[in-house]
């Protein structure tokens, strides 16, 4: 019998507006890896404590902030979610529900994985790789390498990646910084040039994904390609109406992915969700002053989390995947006090887990 966890909030805030309860159809996860979904992360509301959040699951615990499990072996499988969000008399707002899958832990063990992880300054951080890198060097897990031509200090000596500081989707589309006159020799700066980019005999830039694949894993296409982008693409937008900017953005997600199946067909292409803001409105303070608040974020942010679903849900006979990174990501104690968008160690290591948890869903 499905089992019952309820956490009453107790609100003294009037309640109003549309809570635009968003969730992706699966969240993943595998044994002895803790998941989360935070309350915070699932409803748009400056103030999720007014509200009482209702998890109907199997498995699981309703904590003040988030339901989250941390499963077994004899959990492995599918478990149904439902969640209902009440004001505080008690009365149903919203409703949704969503599938929590649970990877057997030996799932992928005698395998190969080549790994490509692809994103801005949060991958650039590479604590997130660092984790993934853990989590595979478990007991159960396939033969792994990374592929990338990034290594920033801090990584792991498995770990490489192409992640940088600042980038959208369309720069790794078309970033393009030609040597100066006279160099004929050493590495473009991958600050300034995409790594999938390369200068023709005119130094006229050229997106080129197989000679990639040749020139960094033995001409070998990865298994799996991450990416985790979204942030600075739409950070700048309008809160009231950022969907002119989503829908430019969403343009250049799809033409990279178009590229990446038209040369590597058989990959398994890993979309993260946009990841949530610090829940402190502090931290933007501390990085934007008043120029950009955790309220105008929040806002677009939650936006493109509902176009990301549309856009790319439904679509894993074209090897698309969602990964709801933006899940399992504490907005409190997963970042620092002075930062609005970037984790701390403990919010990073839960997007590798998010990663990690849906690759093992795979074999």
């Amino acid at each position: 019998m499905i089992a019952r966890l309820l956490f009453s909030f107790v609100a003294t805030a009037a309640l109003a507006g549309d809570l635009q309860l968003t969730l992706p159809p699966v969240v993943y996860t595998t044994p002895d890896v803790e998941m989360s979904i935070y309350h915070d992360n699932i409803v748009l509301t400056e103030k999720p404590e007014n509200y009482r959040f209702e998890f109907r699951c199997p498995l699981g615990t309703n904590e003040a902030r988030r339901w989250t499990v941390k499963p077994t072996d004899k959990d492995v499988g599918d478990h149904p979610v439902e969640i209902t969000v009440k004001d505080q008399a008690g009365q149903i707002i919203e409703s949704g529900r969503l599938t929590l899958h649970i990877s057997p832990r030996q799932a992928g063990e005698g395998k190969s994985l080549r790994l490509l992880i692809v994103g801005d300054s949060l991958t650039n951080a590479s604590m997130y790789p660092n984790e993934i890198a853990k989590m595979l060097a478990r007991p159960g897990n396939p033969k792994w390498t990374m592929i990338g031509t990034h290594k920033p200090a801090g990584t792991l000596p498995e770990v490489r990646h192409e992640g940088y500081g600042g980038w959208k989707w369309a720069d790794f589309l078309t970033k393009f910084a030609p040597k100066p006159a006279g160099v004929t020799a050493g590495p473009l700066a991958k600050k300034s040039t995409s790594p999938f980019i390369f200068p023709d005999a005119a130094q006229k830039p050229v997106f080129d994904l197989p000679r990639y694949f040749r020139e960094n894993s033995d001409n070998q296409p990865p298994d799996v390609v991450t990416f985790l982008l979204g942030i600075n693409d739409c950070f700048a937008a309008k809160p009231d109406s950022p969907d002119d900017k989503i829908t430019e953005v969403l343009a250049h997600a799809e033409k990279l992915i178009a590229e990446f199946r038209k040369a590597a067909p058989k990959s398994l292409l890993a979309i993260g969700l946009t990841t949530p803001p610090n829940a402190r409105q502090a931290g933007f303070t501390a990085n934007y002053k008043d120029k950009y608040p955790r309220w105008g974020w929040k806002r677009i942010q939650h936006r493109l989390v509902q176009r990301m679903l549309e856009k790319f849900s439904g679509r894993e006979a074209e090897n698309i995947h969602l990964v709801p990174t933006e899940l399992n990501l504490d907005p409190l104690d997963g970042y620092p006090v002075n930062n609005g968008v970037h984790p701390n160690p403990f919010g990073y290591a839960q997007i590798g887990h998010s990663f990690y948890s849906w690759m093992k869903s795979r074999w």
